[in-house]
């Protein structure tokens, strides 16, 4: 690629809506290099920032976390400590989804005239009552 990119090819090549890339640009995560009439510029670097961002995403970080590692001289720090509080996150959220996929299952399997007669299923209901189980996505700090 020669030259910069104007918005609308970034666009094209990332699948990035433009909204989110002036708002990317807004929290400083990526930089336009300047303008073609109305439209911002970027380098190709920007392709790799993407990149950087969605991959932080996809793994569960928040902008500000993946800015934290994004420097504005267009370097990546990342924090390794970080990556391992994130791993050892996903590791709970991942026993915590699969505690309630089991639990699920039994259910629906389970031979009891009645779920509240079944002492798995009455077991779960105590383990949601105490926080153990949180639900998927509700940002709650895990017990398990």
């Amino acid at each position: 690629m020669n030259g910069p990119m104007d918005i609308s090819e970034v666009v094209q090549r990332t699948g990035v809506p433009a909204s989110t890339l002036r708002y990317y640009e807004d929290k400083g995560l990526i930089a336009s290099v300047g303008r073609r009439g109305l439209k911002r510029l970027f380098d190709a670097g920007v392709l790799d920032r993407l990149a950087l961002i969605a991959l932080g995403r996809a793994a569960g970080f928040s902008l500000d976390e993946i800015g934290a590692m994004l420097t504005p001289e267009r370097q990546v720090q990342i924090d390794r400590q970080r990556l391992l509080s994130k791993a050892d996150e996903l590791d709970r959220t991942i026993h915590e989804l699969s505690v309630m996929r089991d639990g699920l299952r039994h259910a629906a399997a389970c031979k009891a005239p009645s779920h509240l007669e079944c002492s798995t299923f009455r077991k779960i209901m105590r383990a949601a009552a105490r926080g153990v189980i949180t639900p998927p996505g509700s940002g709650k700090p895990s017990k398990a």
